[in-house]
């Protein structure tokens, strides 16, 4: 790989401490936004008027937008230069940040997730780029790299708590204007700190297969959201279907000729990437979808406040956040296998438990159920992506990790969507809206536990390609 500029002096510690700090803040930024709107939708509900397909599509619309352009994003960095497309997506996101507080109602505020979920898809792997350009050391860029993931985890933690607080204290545009003073701070220091730098060896970006991609996973997406509230047989919906499967079979048949796909499909020949990202698929899937109801149930079944929702929601990702930096020591000591099957297995069983818990339970005996869904899922997602590194050549690491990251990106989007399914099915059954959500933890954990068999089976050493 050839690169043009240097992001930082190389003899400057100072700089490229600077540099850390503003690439953690941007991918604090991205995950503060991924759990601080899950603390705020009881707050939308109410005030814009809309029912569980619109906060659906608040969820999705951006999930959707950063799980189809994340490996887009990386490939504009090295080819634009990650400098130039790091500070365009803080621009964008925290613009469309603003967009979303002042939105007056549920359409603009969807547009302006959409928005959002442009910019994060270019500054998440921009700045991963720029540390890896500040950092050619190897031994360097895995402290600069353990740092950035420790520290934006925080903003994973914080979300539930900050967003409370917000929503309690101002209301929910408050959760988007926090992002404001971040974006500014990042892009007046980021012109001065920053220097460009690019891969002139990048490949060219594959526009067919984005586009491809968006509109295919956006189509079943929509059918699926809407599925509920217009009937499974409305012909609209059935369209959608098909017009989903028209287009990825498309997808497929695109990408398998181009001779540089945005994901080479070849990999999917070998089994390790294959299992593991089937796995990584279900983890966002039940993670995401799960996630999305935590305050739902808290505020909505139980009758707390949203302050109170947001701390009660605390065990889940505070367990991410502790457990997490173990799970790769964990992998490199007893495998992939024993440990990504061992988290599933944790994590169903957290799913399915938080399945049978309604007004009565009380939070001594919810919290842990929580707990037990966190500590499961931290387990897998480092070992999945380095067990999707380890199954290709060492020149297609950073591919085969931005295709592990759009696994659970894909994932998490048809989570949000099929479990608001399955809690919509419920209720319109004459169940209550507590015994809907019920059945979605129950179906988010049997899937978890039925991948956790999977992987127990099949996720072994493959040869390299």
């Amino acid at each position: 790989m050839t690169t043009v500029g240097s992001p930082v002096d190389a003899g400057s510690r100072s700089g490229r401490a600077a540099l850390l700090v503003m690439t953690c803040l941007g991918q604090f930024m991205v995950l503060l936004d991924s759990t601080i709107v899950g603390a705020a939708l009881p707050d939308m509900a109410q005030r814009l008027h809309t029912d569980l397909t619109g906060l659906q599509w608040i969820v999705d619309a951006y999930v959707l937008l950063v799980a189809m352009l994340l490996l887009s994003g990386g490939v504009f960095a090295d080819r634009f230069g990650r400098k130039r497309v790091f500070l365009a997506g803080v621009a964008v996101f925290t613009a469309a940040s603003v967009l979303c507080a002042v939105a007056p109602s549920i359409g603009w505020l969807i547009a302006g997730r959409v928005v959002q979920g442009i910019g994060a898809a270019a500054l998440s792997p921009a700045s991963l780029a720029l540390l890896g350009a500040a950092y050619p050391v190897p031994s360097e860029r895995v402290k600069a790299i353990g740092l950035w993931a420790g520290f934006s985890g925080i903003g994973l933690a914080a979300g539930p708590l900050a967003g409370g607080i917000l929503v309690e204290a101002f209301g929910w545009p408050a959760i988007f204007l926090v992002n404001l003073p971040i974006g500014a701070a990042l892009l007046l220091a980021g012109v001065r700190v920053l220097a460009e730098s690019r891969n002139t060896g990048a490949p060219a970006i594959d526009v067919p297969g984005t586009v491809l991609s968006v509109l295919g996973v956006g189509a079943l997406t929509y059918g699926l959201i809407e599925g509920g509230s217009r009937g499974w047989a409305d012909p609209v919906i059935l369209g959608s279907f098909a017009v989903a499967v028209v287009l990825l079979a498309v997808f497929i048949a695109v990408e398998g000729r181009r001779e540089a796909p945005m994901l080479p499909l070849r990999l999917f020949r070998e089994r390790l990437f294959t299992v593991a990202n089937t796995a990584m698929v279900v983890v966002g899937f039940a993670l995401m979808g799960s996630s999305f109801f935590f305050s739902q149930f808290f505020v909505s079944v139980q009758g707390s406040s949203i302050l109170r929702a947001g701390l009660q929601t605390l065990p889940a990702t505070l367990a991410m956040v502790v457990v997490s930096p173990f799970a790769g020591r964990l992998a490199a000591r007893h495998g992939f296998r024993i440990v990504v099957t061992a988290g599933l297995a944790i994590a169903g069983v957290g799913l399915l438990t938080l399945g049978f818990a309604d007004a009565s339970t009380g939070y001594g005996n919810v919290w842990w159920r929580l707990a037990l869904t966190g500590i499961g899922f931290a387990l897998t997602m480092s070992p999945l992506t380095g067990a999707a590194i380890q199954a290709v050549s060492p020149r297609e690491g950073g591919l085969a990790s931005g295709a592990s990251s759009t696994a659970r990106q894909i994932g998490a989007v048809l989570g949000v969507a099929v479990l608001g399914a399955v809690v919509r099915g419920r209720e319109a059954a004459g169940a209550s809206f507590g015994a809907g959500l019920g059945s979605a933890f129950v179906v988010a954990g049997a899937v978890t536990l039925v991948t956790a068999v999977v992987t127990g089976l099949w996720l072994a050493r493959s040869r390299t390609v």
